[in-house]
């Protein structure tokens, strides 16, 4: 037999193996992550409404928050970490990834939205589906190599899952680990585990809310300006909002290390803010404003406010994500920036759902291809130049601290650190 045909049966061979296996595993966490995620989703929306129909809950947020962060300090160890600990994961660390991540940052977020503080839903997805697949690496007793790739898979099906975008879930799941680069070696993998467990969670019957991006304004250079100074201030903004939830963090630890009175200050702090700002608007998810924002009704800081809950939300150390509040902020910054770039409404709100995210992740082609599936692909030019400025215009560093920084913004040198071999 030819030297060349023996090469390509047995190079054939190991690819069909190696499909095969990843077809199969991602089938498994699919099926895990995509039935928990639902299961959070169902129970997050009878909350939001508990919340809504009790007003008097808000004010049991500081003991909420300080019940939360007696169990994560009795039982949770370096769970607290949280999406930093699966990141870290992800890029070749050691540590284990306790499955008790699952109940405590289910439960967690639940009562974090229960009793109305400020946050999302990606972080506690993708902290249960790292979790979980990490836990299923251990039963198919994977490799060092294969265990990165399953977290990733973990990572990819807990964010398609929670948001019904898988193409966005496989991207993310590669892209977030490090600044300037993506895992193509978990591609394959990554790609199965997003969809399989968005088509489980839609199984049950969860549905994701769609938004119109409505009039999509004619190609001029005069747009492409205006556009450019919106991305920057998507870019800005999401910068604004990694820095300030560092910097409460930092305040409170600093001078509140104890982690149940951390909490329960935090929380005492939003039910202030609610006073001061007069409105209830800014607790939870905060859904309602994305609406008022593609409609043009929503009041021009509100941007400002959502982010100022948020900050001091998750900086107090309650539990939840920040994508959901990133999209919030972004799409009503749009609205706001809609009348004075004079640009239809709708369109730039739905740029600036995406770019705000892009400048606080810096996960640019994970937002781009958000944007089309939430969004169509009518104004794919327009997504890519907004993430593209925006992701440029946030620094090289986002929220999540555990992000590797293969390349500086700016720069065409990669990173020498010896911990970029693992790529």
């Amino acid at each position: 037999m030819d030297l060349k045909l023996r090469e390509f049966i047995i190079e054939s061979k190991s690819i069909a193996i190696y499909l095969i296996k990843w077809i199969l595993i991602s089938i498994v966490v699919g099926l895990f992550v995509g039935s928990v995620s639902a299961f959070f989703l169902v129970s997050l929306n009878i909350v939001t409404v508990i919340q809504n129909n009790y007003k008097w809950l808000l004010f049991l947020l500081p003991f909420g928050g300080a019940l939360v962060s007696y169990f994560y300090k009795r039982f949770g160890k370096n769970a607290i970490k949280g999406n930093n600990l699966i990141i870290e994961q992800a890029n070749g660390k050691e540590e284990n990834v306790p499955l008790r991540m699952v109940p405590l940052t289910l439960s967690g977020t639940l009562i974090t939205h229960l009793f109305g503080g400020s946050a999302g839903r990606e972080g506690t997805a993708v902290q249960m589906g790292g979790a979980i697949a990490e836990f299923i690496g251990k039963i198919f007793k994977l490799d060092k190599l294969d265990r990165k790739i399953i977290i990733i898979c973990g990572i990819s099906a807990g964010f398609s899952s929670v948001f019904g975008t898988p193409l966005a879930g496989t991207i993310f799941g590669l892209e977030v680990l490090s600044l300037g680069l993506i895992r193509h070696d978990a591609l394959v993998p990554s790609f199965f585990s997003a969809f399989f467990a968005n088509i489980v969670t839609l199984s049950y019957g969860v549905t994701h809310s769609h938004y119109n991006i409505g009039v999509i304004p004619n190609l001029s250079a005069y747009l492409i300006i205006k556009l450019i100074i919106a991305g920057v201030a998507f870019g800005l903004v999401g910068l604004i909002f990694s820095k300030s939830f560092v910097i409460i963090k930092n305040f409170y630890t600093k001078h509140m290390p104890n982690t149940i009175l951390r909490s329960f200050v935090g929380g005492s702090v939003v039910i202030l803010l609610v006073f001061l700002v007069g409105a209830r608007d800014y607790l939870g998810l905060s859904l309602s404003l994305l609406e008022q924002a593609f409609n043009g009704t929503v009041h021009p800081l509100t941007f400002l406010f959502k982010l100022i809950f948020t900050a001091f939300t998750l900086g107090g150390g309650f539990q939840g994500g920040e994508v959901t509040p990133l999209f919030i902020i972004g799409a009503t910054l749009g609205s706001t920036l809609s009348t004075i770039l004079v640009i239809p409404t709708a369109f730039l709100a739905a740029l600036g759902f995406i770019g705000v995210f892009t400048g606080a992740t810096n996960t640019p082609i994970t937002c781009f291809i958000m944007g089309i599936e939430l969004f169509g692909s009518d104004a794919a030019v327009y997504l890519f130049l907004v993430c593209v400025v925006s992701y440029l215009c946030s620094g090289n560093t986002g929220i999540y601290s555990s992000q590797k920084i293969g390349t500086k913004k700016g720069s065409t040198t990669f990173n020498d650190e010896p911990e970029n071999e693992k790529f």
